[in-house]
């Protein structure tokens, strides 16, 4: 396909971007306390200039420490020193053709009651102990300090006026004071100025998803009766003094986006009527588009309605375009927009049909660098892509307690974008046993590497585990990470032999110098509870067992099992999902929860935690209820175990007594874990071959 719209160029403002693809701002943890940009954070954004995009929009950019720091990884442009680092960092960009906007924000309500103050403390801490600090804050500080939070014995976060805490932060909020707002409004213009000076070609300001200048403009979380709240004016007009200011100490020709929530979504969730929705949302569109911004980034939702702007793998590419099209309707300015685009033909689509200007890509991005030369050059089927698992943003998340940055499943090289790869395999043999992820990811590395890989694979298909989990309703993303490592590798030149079940026989006659084992595991089946009315989940996922009118319990209630209890449903059986703990899915990510959990409830699903089965009868099961230790039974015609999976290190364990070949062990085969571990597995062991 012809990608004739794409790699146009366009223009915001008077700023000419070389096509039309523009990084979406993504916060990822690059960043140190003093909010000066990282080598580590030039690294990253660096890596997706050379990689073909037009424009980049920076992570979230605090423009105050005191209430408005998000992480302490963020970057700043809250004082003067932070004005060297990011123009080097736009230096850096701007050498390979690309432009660079930086993203101005606070977080509101949505901030932590942890973080309030902290930043400053934090900076002098370091300044003062260095490293020591970070030892100190992460192992000492951090832990008693998110109970504390969770108890709220934290300061509170800031918000237009007093209201309901933010569904993940959880944090109590208090009004800002109308000095604070004016004090704000300067902050966010002097955020801008600093930019300027750095050499950035523009700034963004940060109208959704639930933060600060979104809370003032909904409704929900503005209930102020000065002149910054009531009516939509008075509710935009935090916002448009923004947009006066900067104007006036910036100039007109210094390039204004805003990215905006024109719906938020609450109707998703069933709470219609709360907040705004887009008809409002096109007024605020249109009111900003007469204001002579430069640009608007439509996006949707807040953290209350979290899946409605960070999508987990089920949701459809493109559900939301209809969005950026009625905004196109009623601006006169170009419409930036994402819409979960995973191919370049949707996005050249999309350009083509006018629903917008410029293609947002955010998640795609983060896994594949080189996305945009690689369409341009005709090698689209190299583009790794990204399967929407939200791990991008969990580990950030998880990670910003540990002062360490987020993480991708299907790319290790994010946060290491500076690594050079050992160019010494000089066509050594290596076998790969096993072409799951982490099997795959070997075979990628150590051929980029120069090895001569082969991998053998018993199936008559790449994937392993992948090809279960892709089985539940709208889980096909899943499997992409495995095709699109299959294409990576063949490219490479890379054997791969199906239908081959491995032993050291098989292996010997190979001749290998290396031999890696990735066989990944198998479904835990205690034989108390196999019976000819049961079976694990594996044998429903790949089919081998369909069940269709029956009453089945799951046994298990994490990820697998709700997403195996879904597939059931769609089968038209009726589900009881039991599960030890106290919580149904306990420890799971909170998005996957959501989605799920709805769909099981619409289908009548019988959730019972705090409940341990005991014995698989006949026609029942029967169940202790942990609370009070008393028999249940319930009546069932088939039962699925869904207890978790364990290591199939047999191999491994056979082949690493041998001296012919030096062994090594990787992913699931090691230890259980998700598509981030199996590829951080395989990226660790084939670092560390020389």
């Amino acid at each position: 396909m012809e990608y004739n719209k794409l790699f146009t160029p366009g223009k915001i403002g008077n700023v000419e971007i070389k096509n039309r693809i523009v990084m979406a701002p993504m916060c990822m943890g690059f960043g140190q306390y003093n909010g000066c940009a990282t080598d580590k954070m030039m690294d990253y954004y660096e890596e997706r200039a050379k990689g073909g995009v037009g424009l980049i929009f920076t992570e979230i950019t605090r423009v105050n420490d005191i209430t408005g720091a998000s992480s302490f990884g963020q970057l700043g442009m809250s004082h003067d020193y932070q004005i060297p680092a990011l123009r080097e960092m736009a230096n850096r960009i701007h050498k390979h053709g690309c432009k660079i906007m930086v993203e101005l924000h606070h977080p509101g309500r949505q901030n932590l009651g942890l973080m309030i103050g902290t930043v400053p403390i934090s900076v002098a801490g370091d300044k003062i102990m260095g490293e020591l600090y970070t030892k100190i804050m992460t192992g000492a500080v951090i832990p008693p300090g998110r109970k504390l939070q969770a108890k709220d014995i934290v300061p509170r976060v800031v918000a237009p006026s007093k209201c309901e805490r933010s569904k993940m932060s959880n944090s109590v909020n208090r009004a800002l004071s109308h000095k604070g707002v004016k004090k704000l409004i300067c902050q966010f213009v002097e955020a801008a100025v600093r930019v300027k000076k750095s050499g950035c070609d523009g700034v963004e300001l940060h109208a959704a998803h639930g933060y600060l200048i979104q809370q003032f403009l909904s409704p929900n979380t503005n209930k102020r009766t000065d002149e910054y709240g009531g009516s939509l004016e008075n509710r935009m007009r935090f916002l448009l003094e923004i947009i006066d200011g900067i104007r006036k100490n910036c100039g007109k020709d210094f390039p204004i986006v805003v990215r905006l929530s024109v719906d938020e979504m609450y109707d998703r969730i069933g709470k219609k009527g709360k907040g705004y929705n887009l008809e409002e949302g096109l007024k605020m569109a249109k009111i900003l588009s007469d204001k002579g911004i430069d640009a608007i980034d439509v996006s949707s939702a807040a953290y209350d309605t979290f899946n409605y702007w960070l999508e987990p793998t089920t949701f459809d590419c493109g559900w939301r375009r209809y969005l950026a099209e009625e905004v196109k309707k009623v601006v006169d300015i170009p419409v930036i927009a994402a819409n979960l685009i995973r191919s370049p033909k949707q996005a050249e689509l999309q350009l083509e049909e006018g629903i917008q200007d410029f293609i947002s890509l955010g998640r795609p991005l983060i896994a594949d660098p080189h996305w945009v030369n690689k369409v341009q050059s005709g090698n689209e089927d190299l583009v790794k892509r990204c399967i929407c698992c939200l791990y991008c943003f969990e580990s950030m998340m998880e990670n910003a307690y540990k002062y360490d940055n987020g993480h991708c499943s299907v790319n290790p090289f994010v946060g290491r974008e500076n690594t050079q790869l050992k160019m010494n395999g000089n066509g050594r043999k290596a076998v790969i046993i096993g072409a799951g992820c982490a099997g795959l990811t070997c075979a990628e590395l150590l051929a980029r590497r120069g090895f001569n890989v082969t991998v053998l694979e018993k199936e008559q298909s790449v994937g392993g585990q992948l090809n279960l989990a892709k089985m539940p309703p709208h889980k096909e993303k899943m499997n992409w990470a495995c095709t699109d490592l299959l294409s990576n590798v063949s490219k490479l030149g890379v054997k791969i032999e199906y239908g081959v079940t491995a032993d050291k026989s098989i292996i010997d006659t190979y001749m290998p110098e290396i031999v890696i084992n990735a066989t990944g595991g198998n479904a835990i089946a205690p034989k108390p509870y196999i019976k000819d009315n049961s079976c694990t989940v594996t044998e429903i996922l790949n089919g081998t067992v369909k069940l269709e009118g029956k009453r089945v319990a799951v046994i298990g209630s994490g990820m697998t099992g709700l997403e195996t209890s879904e597939l059931l449903i769609s089968q038209g059986n009726k589900i009881t999902i039991v599960e030890m703990a106290d919580k149904i899915a306990q420890g799971a990510w909170f998005q996957h929860v959501d989605d799920a959990m709805p769909k099981l409830e619409e289908a009548g699903t019988v959730f019972m935690p705090g409940h341990k089965l005991l014995s698989v009868n006949e026609s029942s099961i029967t169940l202790e209820r942990l609370a009070d230790n008393t028999n249940v039974e319930v009546p069932v015609d088939f039962v699925v175990l869904s207890l978790g999976v364990r290591p199939d290190s047999a191999l491994y364990e056979e082949l690493s007594k041998s001296t012919d070949y030096a062994v090594y062990n990787v992913g699931d085969s090691v230890k259980i874990g998700r598509i981030a571990n199996a590829t951080e597995s395989a990226y660790e062991v084939v670092m560390s071959i020389d």
